[in-house]
């Protein structure tokens, strides 16, 4: 039955006849897809009933916060990388936690499942009320896309790049060049790169790296660099497929990622070759496995959860308009066996 015409229907009251919570009503009315068609029907029937303006609903849902963080998973077309990675699984841990003390939900996607328009998917849609991003990757088209629409918006990546919105991430050039350095000043002079320059992040690691080579007084060879996926199984291939070809030219590894660094291993030592007798091996991340490795392995440590922390306070900072700007978190070497 209609209310009575001098009582005013509020989206509370509406919400607690729906009996369901008022942003729930609120996305309903929206016909947002992440409440259920069956309840998405009975609210907007029930609106119409009382003579409740969808409308006004919705124009006063736009100044309404869902308390929401999107997490996008930026992985790149043509890769073997999930969303098991472990070091993208330690960002996530650290994001969530983060963004629970702050008083805020993750919504947790990654690029291959969001449409390319990420605005309206997440923050337009009001799924979200921004949008932080894990990996640049090799293009930032969607990235740029979102940060052009003017929604809240931040990136763990290279934090030296020229952006419109705050980057977040760590020294990628010195972890590359400390990592060189220490594989030089422990006798390696013939050093692979196993890892894609096209990458924001990996392209400033392979300048340290080359750097490094450069101050130690020692060229370094186009073809050690070996652009391959950030996977176990790329790093095996690649190894495997160097030795079929060349045997063992090399006494030195400079990994991208921990995982690179354990398919190096795998194949290494499946060929008997003693590490770091025979090859000294560094990875990048310093993921809980690197330690129990046999070797340890030596890697590069970026303070992810300083990390996490500053993508939520730049986040929040646009929420509530005020400035932001990109940070560089501590990065450091961890010295193990494997070097």
């Amino acid at each position: 039955m209609p209310l009575k015409a001098e009582s005013k229907l509020t989206l509370a009251k509406l919400a607690e006849l729906a009996g369901v919570s008022t942003s729930t009503a609120s996305r309903a009315l929206k016909d947002n897809p992440l409440i259920k068609e069956e309840t998405r029907t009975r609210i907007q029937a029930l609106a119409r009933e009382h003579n409740f303006s969808v409308n006004a609903a919705a124009s006063r849902l736009r100044t309404q916060k869902t308390h929401v963080i999107a997490v996008i998973l930026n992985l790149i077309d043509h890769t073997e990388q999930s969303v098991s990675d472990p070091f993208l699984l330690k960002i996530v841990a650290e994001l969530n936690k983060a963004l629970n003390a702050a008083g805020y939900e993750m919504l947790l996607s990654n690029s291959f499942m969001a449409s390319d328009d990420w605005a309206s998917y997440f923050v337009s849609s009001q799924r979200a009320d921004g949008i932080i991003v894990v990996g640049q990757g090799k293009s930032t088209e969607k990235i740029d896309k979102a940060a052009a629409a003017r929604v809240p918006i931040v990136v763990w990546g290279e934090p030296h790049t020229k952006a419109d919105y705050p980057i977040i991430g760590g020294d990628n050039y010195a972890g590359g060049y400390m990592a060189t350095k220490h594989l030089i000043e422990s006798g390696s002079k013939r050093i692979l790169f196993l890892g894609d320059p096209g990458h924001a992040e990996m392209e400033q690691r392979h300048k340290g790296y080359e750097d490094a080579h450069r101050d130690a007084g020692l060229t370094v060879s186009a073809d050690y660099t070996k652009p391959i996926d950030i996977t176990s199984t790329a790093a095996y291939q690649c190894i495997n497929d160097a030795i079929k070809q060349q045997g063992l030219y090399f006494d030195g590894l400079i990994c991208v990622s921990d995982m690179v660094a354990f398919g190096a291993i795998k194949a290494l030592k499946e060929r008997y070759v003693g590490i770091p007798g025979d090859v000294r091996i560094i990875g990048y991340d310093d993921i809980m496995l690197a330690e129990l490795m046999h070797p340890a392995l030596t890697t590069v440590h970026q303070n992810v959860t300083m990390a996490a922390q500053l993508m939520v306070e730049q986040l929040l900072c646009q929420v509530n308009q005020q400035p932001v700007s990109s940070q560089v978190v501590e990065t450091h070497l961890v010295k193990r066996l494997s070097s």
